[in-house]
C-alpha cells in the first residue's frame, strides 16, 4: 500500500521552513500533498491562487508531491484524498501544545489517520509565515527565509502596498491642508468682522 500524507497550512508565504519540511516529508512517503487551507475568516496577503503557484514552482522538483486546496476540516480533506497521515512541524514548545491538541482531536475525529511531527532543520527553528510578513512589510530583508520566487511577489506586494499608502498619506496631507487653509480663512473673516 502507498503512504499518502497531506501536509496541512496556510503558507501565506511560504517558507523556506515549509520547503524543508515538503523535501524531508517526500523522502518518507510515497506521495505528499501540501494542501492549502481555504479560510474566509483569515485576511491572507497572498491569495490561494497565488499561494498554490508559488508551491507548485516551489515544489516542482519532487515527483511525489503535489500541491491542492481544501476547506473544512483537515481529517475530513485527508479521508477525501485516501491519505493515512497528517504531516505537521514543530519549532518550538509551544507549537507541540498546540498539535497535540489538534493531532489528538482529528485521531478522535478519524482514529486511523496518523499524524506525524518533523522538526524543522535548526537554522529554520525560528521561521514562521507571520515573522516573514512583519519583516516584509516593515522593509527588512527576507532573502534568506524564502525562497527567491517568494522574495520577488513579497517585493511586488510591499511596492503596490507602499504606492497605495504613499498616495493615501499625500491625500491624508492634501486634506490636512486644506483644513488647515479653510480654518485660517474663517479667523480671517472673523476678525474682520
Amino acid at each position: 500500500m502507498k503512504r499518502k500524507a497531506i501536509y496541512p497550512g496556510s503558507f501565506d508565504p511560504p517558507t523556506n521552513g515549509h520547503l524543508d519540511l515538503i523535501e524531508r516529508g517526500s523522502k518518507i512517503f510515497d506521495e505528499l500533498i501540501v494542501a492549502i487551507l481555504r479560510n474566509p475568516e483569515k485576511d491572507p496577503l497572498f491569495s490561494v491562487n497565488e499561494r498554490r503557484q508559488m508551491l507548485e514552482s516551489m515544489t516542482g522538483g519532487f515527483d511525489n508531491v503535489s500541491v491542492d486546496t481544501f476547506h473544512g476540516l483537515t481529517v475530513d480533506y485527508a479521508l477525501r484524498v485516501e491519505a493515512q497521515a497528517i504531516l505537521r512541524g514543530i519549532r518550538a514548545i509551544s507549537d507541540y501544545e498546540y498539535e497535540l491538541q489538534m493531532a489528538l482531536m482529528n485521531r478522535k475525529l478519524q482514529p486511523g489517520l496518523e499524524t506525524v511531527f518533523m522538526m524543522p532543520a535548526a537554522k529554520y527553528s525560528y521561521l514562521s509565515s507571520r515573522l516573514v510578513r512583519e519583516v516584509a512589510q516593515l522593509g527588512g530583508p527576507v532573502d534568506c527565509l524564502v525562497p527567491d520566487l517568494v522574495v520577488q511577489k513579497l517585493r511586488e506586494k510591499m511596492d503596490v502596498a507602499n504606492k497605495f499608502g504613499a498616495a493615501g498619506a499625500h491625500e491624508l496631507e492634501a486634506r490636512s491642508a486644506d483644513r488647515a487653509a479653510a480654518e485660517r480663512k474663517t479667523k480671517s473673516r472673523k476678525r474682520k468682522s
